[in-house]
């Protein structure tokens, strides 16, 4: 699994910078719940985050820049969330984890500011994790290392196609989900949970 490239122009050397710099990734966030990614302007970020505008510049070159950062913010969220839940252990196996993945992802999207709209960044750029692949496949490679992390299972790439697939499709319904109701169709929820889960199960009954 790659490296992402970070967005940044210059890493912030102080904590003072560094606080900065996450003022303004908040600022982004709660502008793209109020008006979403057309209504996001680096002068937007800069008076909600009270910083001078030639201090996002210093940083970020312009508001993709920005979506990206927080996106790799969330992403890392994520991250961190699914292998803290995955660490307490409890599933029979690893594809058992899906009902705990989505239950991270849901709730994400319902109490993570700017989240909702930007999510891994699909809403600015399909590329916006990565400019050599898509957001999903990179989700898809994060969670894949931490399976393999988890479990102790071979990092193949059959396992790579496999989690890219349920990526992939988990993506469809959830959005479905989301679309249906603005904290999620419970119901379709549970869909996707059976669905990812079915496809995986059939995966390691054929490895």
């Amino acid at each position: 699994m790659t490296e992402i490239r970070t967005p940044l122009r210059r890493r912030p050397a102080q904590r003072r910078s560094a606080a900065r710099v996450q003022r303004m990734l908040d600022a982004c966030a709660e502008i793209l719940d109020e008006d979403g990614y057309d209504g996001l302007t680096t002068t937007r970020i800069a008076q909600r985050a009270e910083v001078a505008i030639g201090s996002v510049y210093q940083f970020f070159p312009d508001k993709r820049a920005v979506a990206q950062a927080l996106a790799l913010r969330n992403l890392e969220l994520f991250g961190d969330r699914v292998a803290r839940r995955l660490g307490q252990g409890g599933f029979a196996d690893w594809t058992g984890t899906v009902g705990a993945i989505i239950e991270i992802f849901v709730d994400m999207h319902r109490t993570v500011p700017g989240f909702r709209e930007l999510r891994f960044g699909d809403v600015a750029d399909v590329n916006l994790l990565d400019d050599a692949a898509d957001n999903n496949s990179v989700v898809a490679g994060r969670l894949r290392g931490v399976v393999v992390d988890t479990f102790g299972i071979g990092d193949t790439p059959e396992l790579a196609r496999a989690l890219a697939v349920a990526v992939e499709a988990g993506d469809a319904v959830l959005k479905m989900a989301f679309r249906r109701d603005a904290d999620g169709d419970p119901e379709i929820l549970a869909e996707a949970e059976r669905l990812i889960h079915a496809y995986l199960a059939a995966y390691i009954q054929e490895d």
